[in-house]
């Protein structure tokens, strides 16, 4: 089912159904079939081999941030001494372990990670990058961005586009 690229090979039926889970991950089953023109048995099996092979990595429920209490949203760009292994396994196993990081990259380019990170309030911030971040092994530079406004987030992948 995988192709030289490691890309699992679907054919529209798969891409529909998978279009449709990322606009409704609580759609039933019978409703799922009914979209992609498929009975429920098919559907059902379709669903499970695009679990299995990878594809579908899981199913969340998605938070309003500042319904939950968290208002605040940065970006933090982080660069470490050296980019070595043990600096970098150190880091990000550190980052792992903090809940309010929501996204973590290796990046190429001026800095070497780039955080997404929550937070109820700035207090609460200046505390996570200052006696957190600040204290992880390696971390030579710390450059952070507020957002204002959330301008577009999704979470559903333009899978036609593969």
């Amino acid at each position: 089912m995988r192709n030289k690229r490691n890309v699992v090979a679907m054919d529209q039926t798969d891409i529909a159904l998978l279009n449709r889970l990322q606009a409704d991950a609580r759609i039933t089953n019978v409703a799922l079939a009914e979209s992609a023109h498929l009975s429920p048995a098919p559907c059902l099996r379709r669903v499970r081999d695009l679990e299995t092979s990878g594809v579908i990595r899981g199913y969340v429920t998605l938070l309003d941030p500042e319904a939950v209490g968290l208002d605040i949203s940065m970006f933090i760009q982080v660069s470490l001494e050296k980019q070595v292994g043990s600096a970098l396994r150190v880091f990000e196993e550190t980052i792992d372990s903090y809940p309010e990081v929501m996204e973590c990259y290796l990046m190429t380019g001026d800095s070497d990670y780039l955080l997404r990170v929550v937070a109820p309030d700035l207090k609460a911030l200046q505390s996570f990058i200052v006696d957190r971040l600040a204290r992880i092994p390696h971390v030579s530079n710390i450059r952070s961005s507020m957002t204002l406004k959330q301008v577009k987030y999704k979470t559903a992948l333009p899978i036609e586009l593969a």
